[in-house]
């Protein structure tokens, strides 16, 4: 969450990731005072507001230009840069492999958002982490791989994902939420971009966000799949606040006044009691 002020432009500036805070401006034009105001966002001073952060998704993007595909997510605003790495088998496409984040790494300075939707994980973590992946994120599905593979991630100095498919019971995740950084919960079922958002997927953001609450647990909520302005907003108001959206932004022309609409449609929801009673949601 930010403070936002009426008729006040709000204006992000990029400043190292290692930063305790990361630092808004806002200001007016017409007012020379507001260029110097600057305020930092509630969860600098409340941890347990986690700020929002809106994730690009390069599976949306225009294969044949990554690298400035990647540029123009980070000119217009996006925090971090996901990237869908899918393998024929978990899911029923194929995407790219560690080369492209390799490629991509020099020219972009987002955080890389790695999803792993993969068969056979282990073959990945390290050329991945390698190549400057800065989380890494497996699914729970995955059964018994699962505790080696969420230690393997901590070995190699990233950050821990783990990620839950619409069909799959969110009890799933429970035993695992102290060794994650980040639960991400599916909004479609994954293999192509473009899916419309199953709505049927908000309990179980309640619940993941009901057990961050009851537990005093510090891991991010993502959403993925069918992420629009309207979606956001209601996977916001159930407790999420990351947000990975693909088609909605890099099919825009102007994808910097899409994130700008998105945040500020969006931040007002996110930290706020999510709505709805949390309930275990049983798929």
């Amino acid at each position: 969450m930010y403070f936002l002020y009426p008729r006040l432009g709000l204006v992000s500036v990029r400043v190292p990731t290692w930063l305790p805070f990361r630092r808004q401006i806002y200001f007016n034009g017409h007012h020379w005072l507001a260029r110097f105001a600057f305020r930092f966002p509630v969860s600098a001073f409340f941890p347990t507001f986690p700020r929002m952060i809106i994730a690009p998704s390069l599976l949306a993007a225009n294969f044949g230009r990554f690298a400035s595909e990647a540029a123009r997510a980070e000119r217009a605003g996006g925090d971090w840069l996901h990237l869908d790495i899918m393998d024929g088998h978990f899911v029923p496409n194929i995407s790219f492999g560690p080369e492209v984040v390799r490629t991509l790494r020099p020219v972009c300075d987002l955080e890389f958002d790695v999803h792993l939707m993969c068969a056979r994980p282990e073959i990945l973590l390290e050329p991945f982490a390698k190549a400057g992946a800065d989380r890494l994120t497996v699914h729970v599905e995955l059964g018994e791989k699962l505790a080696p593979l969420l230690w393997k991630i901590k070995s190699l100095g990233k950050k821990v994902g783990l990620a839950v498919n619409p069909p799959t019971a969110i009890s799933l995740i429970e035993p695992h939420l102290r060794q994650v950084d980040l639960v991400l919960v599916m909004t479609v079922n994954p293999g192509f971009g473009g899916q419309s958002f199953i709505h049927e997927t908000l309990p179980k953001i309640q619940q993941v966000a009901a057990w961050r609450r009851a537990r005093n647990l510090k891991y991010r909520i993502e959403v993925d799949g069918g992420i629009n302005f309207t979606t956001a907003i209601d996977c916001a108001k159930a407790g999420a606040d990351t947000f990975v959206s693909g088609t909605l932004l890099f099919g825009q022309r102007d994808m910097k006044a899409a994130v700008a609409r998105m945040r500020r449609l969006v931040v007002p929801h996110v930290g706020a009691k999510p709505s709805g009673p949390p309930h275990l949601a049983d798929n």
